[in-house]
């Protein structure tokens, strides 16, 4: 079982990050499940759930992003294999990431390790990784 439910981070401009995780995390197979208007919660709240099998377990909303030094996060998604690994690296690129570490081996962690690392619009230190060795 997994320890976390779920986790969300609060983004600078909603739509600009809605458009670059949709496009982001596709690879891998994780798409917008469940979205959450300002109608919903009274003006207070905009937000999107992403996930694979119906279950929102990543959160992006309003709410300010990364203006304060050392507010950013790491997000690690599983990848299936190298490819979801390297395809989640150029779709995040194409929709305005920063790299922050190409695509590949990773030793230093540990044997079999593969990941990609690129900065959001707000960012936050995106990874997809996949423990399987090719």
């Amino acid at each position: 079982m997994s320890t976390l439910d779920h986790i969300g981070v609060s983004v600078a401009d909603y739509d600009k990050a809605f458009a670059f995780y949709e496009a982001a995390l596709t690879p891998l197979g994780i798409t917008a499940i469940m979205k959450v208007t300002k109608e919903m919660t009274g003006g207070q709240y905009e937000g999107c759930g992403f996930g694979r099998d119906k279950k929102p377990d990543f959160w992006i909303g309003a709410g300010g992003g990364r203006k304060a030094a050392g507010s950013s996060v790491h997000l690690a998604f599983v990848a299936a294999n190298r490819a979801e690994v390297d395809a989640l690296y150029k779709a995040a690129i194409a929709a305005g990431g920063t790299d922050n570490g190409p695509p590949g081996p990773r030793p230093q962690y540990h044997p079999g390790y593969y990941g990609a690392f690129v900065y959001d619009l707000d960012g936050h230190n995106i990874e997809a990784v996949t423990h399987k060795p090719e």
